[in-house]
């Protein structure tokens, strides 16, 4: 399985601390108490290992296709005025992710980065409707080949804490190809032209950089 590089460095740490950790409570607790607290430890270094993997996938995808650019439920799908760069309605297509989902984030699009921008924020529940703007995150925008706008979010929620943005202004952006990663969390808001065919409802579950879930016009 391959993991993500941004889980090298606190994989390294957990592993040292934990072997310290597991031979504190082996030799100092009685057993099967230090035992029990030793597994628990590995069980959680475990979930750690699982949390950063990085499967690779590779879709197969027209100009025209939009891929989802994470794992995860489908839990807005609405028309909104975006006001920080498009400036006009789109429809809002938001991907709310677990702990338990591949936390990679895709270009759902191919074409030119035209806009990306990382905004400090509050750490609310990245269900809450204001995390779209209140919230630490990024945006970035993606120009197609036939020149359709499409604004996608990186947003923290109460537990991800560290949004780690890859995407600069002028990249070549592949649809399916990783652009960043979210630690420990949390949603991606997608923001597309009100023209667009939408392949997905309220509720569905996504596969990031595999599933095609809306077409453009």
């Amino acid at each position: 399985m391959k993991l993500h590089r941004e889980g090298t460095i606190i994989l390294l740490i957990a592993l040292v601390l934990f072997i310290g950790l597991s031979y504190v409570f082996c030799s100092y607790f009685p057993h099967p108490f230090g035992a029990m607290l030793s597994f628990s430890l590995w069980i959680l270094y475990g979930f750690m290992i699982w949390f950063f993997r990085n499967p690779t996938r590779n879709s197969n995808s027209s100009d025209r296709c939009v891929i989802a650019p994470v794992d995860g439920k489908v839990v807005v799908l609405e028309e909104v005025y975006e006001a920080e760069f498009l400036k006009e309605k789109c429809i809002q297509l938001s991907i709310f992710m677990s702990p338990l989902n591949v936390h990679v984030t895709r270009y759902p699009v191919s074409g030119k980065v035209i806009f990306s921008k990382y905004h400090k924020g509050k750490f609310l529940v990245a269900f809450d409707p204001k995390s779209s703007e209140l919230n630490e995150r990024t945006t970035v925008v993606v120009e197609t080949a036939e020149n359709k706008r499409v604004l996608f979010r990186q947003i923290a929620g109460a537990v991800a804490r560290r949004i780690v943005l890859y995407a600069k202004e002028n990249d070549s952006a592949v649809a399916g190809q990783e652009y960043g990663f979210i630690k420990f969390g949390s949603r991606l808001d997608l923001f597309l032209p009100l023209d667009t065919e939408i392949l997905v409802k309220v509720g569905d579950k996504t596969k990031g950089g595999l599933q095609k879930i809306a077409e453009l016009k």
